[in-house]
């Protein structure tokens, strides 16, 4: 019954429009739409502003005018664009020397095949720490593990963006989301009493012990659904492009080792130049994962050194660069593979720029954080629908914080007028936030999941990976808001100077 239902969602979705052109085809609906709107005055306040919220009009003259003057900067500003790039040169070193081939070896080596599908969703977790890192590095990596196991390497993709992007709010480690979140909360808390302050790590406890929650369940949903399901899908890639098993030979047993060894050093002089309390890679008032830190900033260009150095040493000690020409070879073919993705890019950056431009994505939210309140549920059914919402508006606005701005004025002093404390609805947000994020086509690094797919079934469309994603989504949904309710019930912590009740 499901394997029928997803095949008709892959059938469906994949007779859609190229992603690029679809993402086209939204900016124009998106245009007319907000023509068609922008006379109406909604009677909603915009949070960020606190002015009348009004459709802006995006066919008008000076919009237009704005949106072709704009078009270059939208385009070469979109935020993934240079952290897909610049991580891929690096990450096309590596490949393309054989370290990262040689590195599976080692990881296979040791690791038992059934353990994989854990191992990769926790890396995949841990991974949120460094910002989008995991989008660019753990992903694509997950299909390689898999493949070079034997196994379907969609399904390692796929339980890497579960991991990744499904289980955004689950991290073992905090992260900067987790004082950005906070400053909103603090922000609509105080509405209804001005001298509160929040913890930055309010929902540690629930986010770290929600780790294990989401590697058990994407475990299960990945090799019992969606792996079986990728069986009868042919693996039909560029085969000199993937990664083959056989036995490391001496030299580049050394070459590993020494590339290896050069990379934890740098590691170990990263960690003591952080270490000092004034280190010019901590934030002003001396944190490291605040936004504003430096090593926070640098996250992509270490990846990029963590990836280049070794796969140079590597590529150089085991004879698979002769000269430099071999080295910049392996990053421009690295290139080559992401040509697609710029050009989806494009249009995406384009769209994302119109529908945010417009206001109807801050419309929606607000009417439906609106319709919420005025049913004036109980406690435990609000926490719910906060998370059904939070999932369905997370379909039109990717930004996680984007969206708390908005709906966190609401529901944060709403639930505090009926007992609930700003951390359980922060709590319930991340929720809500996290699990909608692997089936929207709007999410900015969904085009280049599809294009890491592609590498292994060419035909791989928007409807194909949406289908394989649309397991852990629903499951997640409802296993996560129970384990939220639960933890509730039962009265566990959920973070740092926490409460369940307002006052």
């Amino acid at each position: 019954m499901l394997g029928r239902f997803l095949d008709i969602i892959e059938r469906a979705g994949n007779k859609l429009p190229d992603p690029a052109i679809l993402f086209f085809l939204l900016m124009i609906i998106v245009w007319i739409l907000s023509a068609i709107l922008s006379p109406f005055d909604f009677g909603e306040i915009d949070p960020r502003s606190g002015e009348t919220l009004r459709i802006i009009n995006m066919l008008s003259g000076d919009q237009m005018a704005s949106f072709l003057a704009n078009m270059t900067n939208t385009f070469i500003t979109f935020a993934p664009l240079g952290v897909v790039l610049l991580a891929m040169l690096g990450v096309g070193a590596a490949e393309h020397s054989g370290y990262i081939n040689a590195a599976l070896k080692y990881i296979l080596g040791f690791t038992p095949k059934s353990l994989l599908t854990p191992m990769l969703i926790m890396v995949a977790i841990v991974s949120h720490t460094a910002a989008d890192a995991g989008y660019v590095l753990v992903i694509p990596l997950g299909g390689v593990i898999f493949y070079a196991a034997g196994r379907h390497p969609l399904a390692g993709i796929a339980a890497a963006f579960a991991g990744v992007s499904g289980g955004f709010s689950a991290n073992f480690i905090p992260s900067g989301i987790d004082p950005l979140l906070q400053g909103f909360t603090q922000s609509a808390a105080q509405i209804i009493q001005p001298e509160m302050l929040i913890n930055p790590l309010n929902n540690y406890f629930f986010t770290a012990i929600s780790s294990i929650l989401i590697i058990l369940v994407g475990w299960w949903i990945t090799d019992r659904i969606v792996e079986p399901r990728l069986s009868k899908i042919e693996v039909d890639g560029d085969q000199e492009d993937l990664p083959e098993m056989e036995r490391l030979a001496k030299h580049e047993i050394r070459a590993f080792w020494i590339a290896t060894l050069v990379m934890f050093a740098g590691f170990i002089a990263l960690i003591a130049w952080i270490f000092p309390s004034d280190s010019p890679m901590r934030s002003p008032d001396g944190e490291i994962t605040a936004f504003d830190a430096p090593i926070m900033q640098s996250i992509v260009p270490l990846i990029f050194l963590l990836f280049v150095i070794p796969g140079a040493i590597y590529g150089f000690l085991a004879g698979t660069f002769k000269n430099s020409k071999d080295l910049i070879a392996s990053m421009s073919k690295a290139m080559d593979s992401m040509s697609y993705y710029i050009v989806m890019a494009f249009f995406c950056a384009l769209f994302i720029y119109a529908f945010g431009r417009s206001n109807i994505g801050t419309l929606i939210a607000l009417k439906g954080a609106g319709f919420l309140q005025s049913l004036a549920l109980p406690g435990a059914l609000t926490i719910v629908g906060i998370i059904l919402l939070t999932a369905v508006v997370n379909l039109l606005v990717g930004s996680a914080s984007a969206k708390w701005a908005l709906i966190s004025p609401i529901f944060v002093p709403m639930l505090m007028g009926v007992g609930i404390s700003p951390d359980l609805t922060q709590a319930a947000y991340r929720v809500g936030d996290s699990v909608s994020n692997i089936i929207t086509p709007l999410l900015p690094y969904f085009p280049l999941v599809v294009v890491f797919c592609q590498r292994y079934v060419k035909n791989t469309g928007i409807g194909t990976l949406v289908s394989m994603m649309l397991p852990y989504f629903f499951i997640f949904l409802i296993v996560w808001t129970i384990f939220l309710l639960l933890y509730w019930f039962i009265g566990i912590p959920l973070g740092l100077q926490a409460s369940y009740t307002f006052p």
